[in-house]
């Protein structure tokens, strides 16, 4: 099994195509994005999400429907050191539903909305990946990602973003501008963090940084997992990177949710270190 956390859909992505002012001004609508097919795999428990190729998507141990099964996906987490009560989080991106479960099941107080251009991801997540049924504190929304976020009734919205978006051809985030994330830094409420999934050996890697840096007031991207991906933390306001409330922080973290806190913290401190 090959485990890339890569995007393959055949022929669009959410990426708006160029327009003119022609077009613009004749207000033509939007062509609608076509979508390999979503296609499903088993192998020693896990159920993986794919769309069309062998290239996973998501992943879900079937015993432990709720849990994030990949390292990237326990590492777009970290925001957890810097928030502990979130009343709103937005998943950008739904993916095999790993983040939107495990956020709804573990803050019952907060409003989780998640973002999906593909109507069929959404519905084989709630057929094969158990995500629930929207109630009063789970929403699942089938739009364009820029959409929600330049939407101005979700700006100042929301305590947490967890961005993971590809496009067609893999070539990294299909939304990677500064404006796109000035748009989301403009939906998170005062001391918001945002999660970013990036690929550390692809060409994307720099041009998202630089634009992440522009936007946001700090980013720091946690070290490299196994399988090529790094999480980069986007700050609206400068963090509290104080060690010790760092660890424990993370203690608390391990003890509620078994996720790998204190590799986070270790992984801050080593980039931080790096800098100074």
């Amino acid at each position: 099994m090959l485990i890339k956390r890569k995007s393959i859909e055949q022929a669009e992505s959410s990426r708006r195509p160029a327009s003119t002012p022609a077009d613009d001004a004749a207000s033509k609508p939007r062509r609608k994005p076509k979508f390999a097919p979503v296609t499903l795999s088993e192998q020693d428990g896990v159920r993986f999400l794919h769309f069309g190729t062998e290239w996973v998507q998501g992943a879900m141990r079937i015993r432990k429907p709720d849990w994030p099964e990949l390292e990237y996906a326990q590492q777009m987490m970290a925001w957890m050191l810097f928030i502990e009560q979130p009343r709103a989080i937005a998943q950008l991106g739904l993916g095999a539903a790993t983040l939107t479960k495990f956020c709804y099941r573990q803050f019952p107080q907060a409003l989780v909305t998640a973002v999906e251009l593909n109507p069929s991801v959404i519905a084989i997540c709630s057929s094969m990946f158990k995500l629930p049924p929207d109630d009063e504190h789970l929403q699942v929304l089938e739009m364009d990602a820029l959409d929600f976020v330049q939407d101005e009734a979700n700006h100042e919205a929301f305590d947490v973003l967890q961005c993971d978006l590809y496009d067609a051809t893999a070539r990294g985030p299909v939304l990677d501008t500064p404006e796109f994330y000035q748009a989301c830094n403009a939906c998170l409420a005062e001391n918001g963090v945002m999660t970013v999934n990036l690929f550390g050996d692809h060409p994307s890697y720099k041009k998202n940084i630089k634009a992440m840096r522009f936007a946001f007031e700090q980013v720091i991207c946690l070290p490299e997992v196994h399988d090529g991906n790094v999480v980069a933390l986007c700050f609206k306001n400068k963090p509290d990177l104080d060690p010790e409330r760092l660890a424990a922080r993370a203690a608390q973290i391990v003890a509620a949710t078994k996720l790998p806190a204190k590799s986070w913290v270790k992984g801050l401190q080593a980039v931080i270190a790096n800098k100074t």
